[in-house]
């Protein structure tokens, strides 16, 4: 079936669904593969309960009885239908990408851009070669304007996604060391990220960067069409009032406040008030779009329980957004200050190097304890400070943690070792 047919089909549909378990009446499923399943032995549920179409791959399951969609390869079928929908819209297009921030980033500019505009975001974090289809296939022609979050750990990857997107508008948050396992080493990530920038630069698109950001002011020198943000030389410039913990900032004789802390969040909340002005928000909505911003899914939150205070960033983490958490918590004058960290997953071959190097700067921090939790963290010299646990569930089991009191804890670590579990059990 040609992707005309089939965009028919999807017109005439309640929506995509890739998990027979989530059938909407009337939606087109689509039998996608993984390392452990195969869609296409989910086609015929999907089709009893509700979905009008199910899309398939693989000729055994094809019954023309019933209403299967067999195509060469269903992942492919969903990418290009997703980039056809994309040409039938109107819909402006911003595409994030970068190491650390893209989440938060995304919601804030989400969050302004709403004020004015019928705007759809990425959910959650449907940023890789499924989830940028899908998102896309979640837009109408109503929709003004779409902010897609595009991830990456290869070569190759944001190049794909662009061409399915087929943005008018980029940002990368920055270059850090995160997924070096697949790119290889920080010049890697650049070359990745920086993808973005070539299908911009390609089709005259326009670029929202950090000019405070040497690597991206070097990356850009010769590209016109840019809107840049900085303290310094910069299209929009900004100050800030205060990081101590909550952020402020000055834009336009505008005081904007957040409900984020951590100085690692600056550019992300003034990526998102930069991108409000450029689209001709009144610094007022703006104002109140970051503002009226609360951080959830274990990213950047404060926590009051009882007599402690948690700061939570525990969604992800690599070597640059731990040791900017560390630094930002060190900063600031507060009492008791303990460190629960995890292992920083996907650093490939230097892996140990990284852990002992965050090891080795929290030696000498002004800290009560440090918790070390994880396999690679466990492997590191550390001081009598430090304690060390392979999961959280053995830290759990320690009475000392669990007698914590009138503390301010930072909790840091990839989201695979689960750190946001143990915030139930601080009393």
């Amino acid at each position: 079936m040609s992707t005309n047919e089939l965009y028919e089909k999807f017109l005439k549909s309640s929506g995509v669904v890739t998990d027979s378990r989530k059938i909407n009446k009337n939606s087109l499923f689509f039998s996608l593969k993984g390392p452990n399943f195969n869609g296409n032995h989910f086609a015929k549920s999907a089709l009893e309960n509700g979905a009008n179409f199910a899309v398939i791959d693989e000729k055994k399951y094809y019954d023309e009885k019933h209403n299967y969609i067999l195509v060469n390869d269903c992942l492919q079928s969903l990418q290009n239908l997703a980039n056809f929908h994309r040409k039938k819209l109107d819909t402006k297009i911003i595409a994030i990408t970068g190491s650390n921030g893209k989440t938060t980033t995304k919601e804030l500019i989400y969050s302004v851009l709403k004020t004015k505009f019928n705007c759809i975001c990425t959910e959650g974090n449907l940023n890789n070669h499924i989830g940028v289809p899908l998102s896309l296939l979640k837009f109408s022609s109503d929709t003004e304007i779409g902010i897609i979050e595009m991830g990456a750990n290869h070569l190759g990857e944001i190049k794909l996604l662009t061409k399915i997107a087929q943005p008018n508008y980029g940002y990368i948050t920055n270059f850090g060391k995160a997924h070096l396992e697949g790119f290889g080493n920080e010049k890697g990530v650049i070359k990745g990220k920086s993808e973005l920038y070539d299908f911009l630069k390609s089709s005259s698109g326009l670029i929202f960067f950090n000019s405070d950001d040497s690597t991206q002011k070097t990356i850009l020198c010769d590209y016109h069409n840019k809107f840049g943000f900085g303290q310094k030389d910069a299209d929009l410039k900004y100050s800030v009032i205060s990081e101590d913990p909550i952020i402020k900032l000055k834009v336009k004789n505008t005081n904007i406040e957040s409900s984020l802390f951590g100085n690692y969040n600056v550019q992300n909340i003034i990526s998102a008030v930069s991108i409000g002005i450029y689209f001709g928000i009144d610094m007022q909505k703006i104002k109140s779009g970051i503002s009226n911003y609360i951080s959830s899914n274990n990213r950047s939150q404060i926590i009051e329980k009882n007599n402690n205070k948690i700061f939570l960033d525990a969604y992800n983490a690599n070597p640059t957004s731990m040791l900017l958490a560390i630094k930002y918590f060190e900063k600031y004058n507060l009492k008791n200050k303990i460190l629960i960290i995890g292992d920083m997953y996907e650093l490939g071959k230097e892996e140990n190097k990284f852990h002992q190097e965050i090891v080795d700067y929290c030696q000498s921090l002004k800290v009560e304890k440090v918790f070390l939790i994880g396999e690679i963290f466990s492997k590191t010299r550390f001081s009598k400070k430090f304690t060390s646990y392979l999961n959280y569930l053995e830290l759990l089991q320690n009475r000392e943690f669990m007698k914590i009191k009138n503390c301010n804890i930072l909790i840091k670590g990839s989201r695979g070792i689960k750190l946001e579990k143990i915030v139930d059990f601080i009393s």
